[in-house]
C-alpha cells in the first residue's frame, strides 16, 4: 500500500522563506493524521484542497506554537463545519491543557461550547507506543525546552515507518529512532551555528553514517540553511513538497 507524506509547511518558528509552521499530512491508511499541527496548519491543509474534517488524529512532537498552535483551529474548524467524525490529539504530558489554554486565550468561552464531535487527548510515555486510529506513536525523548517534555515520534502507519525528529540537538535517540524507517523527518535549522536545542547542518553531517534509514529529509530551516539548500547533497523539504512511500 502506497503512503503518501504530504509536507503542508515545513518552516521554522519565524517563518523562514515565507514557509509555512510545521504540519505533515498522511494519507493511505483507512485514517488520515497529522504529524505536528503548527498555527498555520489550518491554511495549509485548505491550500492543499485537504479537508481538515477528514483529519482522524494529530501527533505532537511538542508544545511550542508553531508545533501545537494550530490545533484550536482545526477543533473550531470541525465545529462551525459541523464535523461528525472524532479527533484525537496525541502528545507530551500538559497537551490538553495547554491547548485549552491556547484556545482560550484566543476565543474566550469557546473551549466550553459543545462540539458535534468527540475530541479526545492522549499522553506519551517515553518510548511507549500510542495507538491512534489507524497509527501506532512511540515517543522518543530529545533535547529541545518546551515547557513540557519534547519527542521525536516513530509513526508506523498503512505498513510504512515514518519518523521524525522533531525539534532537537544532536542526541543519540535520533539513531533508534531513524532506525529501519522509511523515512526520516529530520529538523536542520541552522546550518552551521550551533544553537541549544536544534541541529545545524554540520553537526548532522558527522552522524549521517549512524542514520539508518531509507530516506532523509531536512525541515525546519532557518534562512541560513536555505541560502545553502541548493548545494547541499541532502534532499530538503519545501511547503506542498508530496512524498509516496511505496
Amino acid at each position: 500500500m502506497s503512503v503518501r507524506v504530504h509536507f503542508l509547511g515545513c518552516g521554522d518558528a519565524f517563518g523562514s522563506g515565507g514557509r509555512l509552521h510545521t504540519c505533515f499530512h498522511l494519507r493511505g491508511g483507512e485514517d488520515s493524521m497529522l504529524i505536528d499541527c503548527g498555527a498555520t496548519s489550518l491554511q495549509a491543509l485548505k491550500r492543499q484542497g485537504i479537508d481538515p474534517g477528514s483529519v482522524a488524529s494529530v501527533a505532537l512532537s511538542h508544545l511550542h506554537g508553531d508545533h501545537f498552535g494550530g490545533v484550536p483551529w482545526l477543533i473550531m474548524d470541525g465545529r462551525f463545519a459541523k464535523r461528525t467524525e472524532p479527533l484525537v490529539v496525541s502528545g507530551p504530558a500538559g497537551t490538553e491543557q495547554r491547548v485549552r489554554s491556547v484556545w482560550e486565550a484566543l476565543y474566550p468561552g469557546a473551549p466550553e461550547a459543545d462540539l458535534p464531535f468527540e475530541l479526545r487527548f492522549l499522553q506519551y510515555d517515553e518510548r511507549a507506543p500510542t495507538t491512534l486510529p489507524g497509527a501506532t506513536v512511540t515517543p522518543f525523548g530529545v533535547i529541545h525546552s518546551s515547557g513540557a517534555p519534547s519527542y521525536g515520534l516513530r509513526v508506523e502507519y498503512a505498513g510504512r515507518v515514518i519518523s521524525y525528529s522533531g525539534d532537537t540537538e544532536w542526541t543519540d535517540a535520533l539513531i533508534d529512532l531513524a532506525k529501519g524507517a522509511d523515512l526520516f523527518i529530520c529538523e536542520c535549522n541552522f546550518y552551521d551555528t550551533q544553537v541549544p536545542g536544534h541541529l545545524d547542518f554540520r553537526a548532522l553531517e558527522t552522524k549521517l553514517p549512524q542514520l539508518d534509514c531509507r530516506r532523509l529529509i531536512l525541515t525546519h530551516m532557518s534562512e541560513q540553511m536555505l541560502e545553502r539548500v541548493s548545494g547541499l547533497e541532502l534532499e530538503t523539504a519545501s511547503d506542498g513538497l508530496a512524498v509516496d512511500l511505496g
